[in-house]
């Protein structure tokens, strides 16, 4: 856990970038927000976002591989993980899709797998003048020991790193 946090911390300082902000902070859940524009627009967004393969960190998976993940951006889908030897985990399902516009998820994220809370993951898609702003939006709830304010900070610049890699897919072809 101390090893996330400090790179939690530390992506905190490197995605500058983005607007990142814990919204909210209570024992209870939390929202956390982050906002980049990325020069592109709405659909070549898309279809990198609904590929998590091609910029999701690696070491922000359970199989170490970005490889194994899959999004099938449809209500009822799966943001999951194959996993070494057979396994796999599903870590959000898909609550709403309108692609170009909207991806809503529903689950865990991390380490909140190991506990009771689970949240929604807005992602909107704003387009003008051929350039989009993601503003991913994540409002978490329910119980962990000690209570879920102390997350509310790594998980804000976990998903920070995460916007700023999709935004390097999406401009350059590279997401680190």
């Amino acid at each position: 856990m101390r090893i996330w946090l400090a790179v939690a911390a530390l992506t905190l300082t490197l995605t500058t970038a983005a607007r990142a902000e814990v919204v909210d902070s209570t024992p209870g859940g939390f929202q956390v927000r982050q906002s980049v524009e990325i020069a592109a627009p709405a659909a070549r967004v898309w279809a990198s976002l609904v590929q998590p393969a091609l910029w999701w960190d690696p070491r922000h998976t359970w199989s170490g591989s970005a490889a194994n993940l899959s999004l099938a951006a449809a209500s009822g889908g799966c943001f999951c993980e194959r996993l070494p030897g057979g396994g796999s985990v599903m870590h959000m399902s898909t609550v709403h899709a309108a692609p170009n516009a909207r991806l809503t998820l529903f689950g865990a994220l991390g380490p909140l797998q190991n506990t009771g809370a689970a949240g929604h993951l807005n992602i909107l898609l704003s387009e003008k003048d051929g350039r989009t702003t993601v503003t991913l939006t994540y409002d978490v709830g329910g119980y962990m020991k000690g209570g879920l304010a102390t997350l509310a900070a790594p998980v804000d610049g976990v998903l920070g790193q995460q916007i700023q890699r999709l935004k390097g897919q999406v401009e350059t072809g590279k997401a680190g």
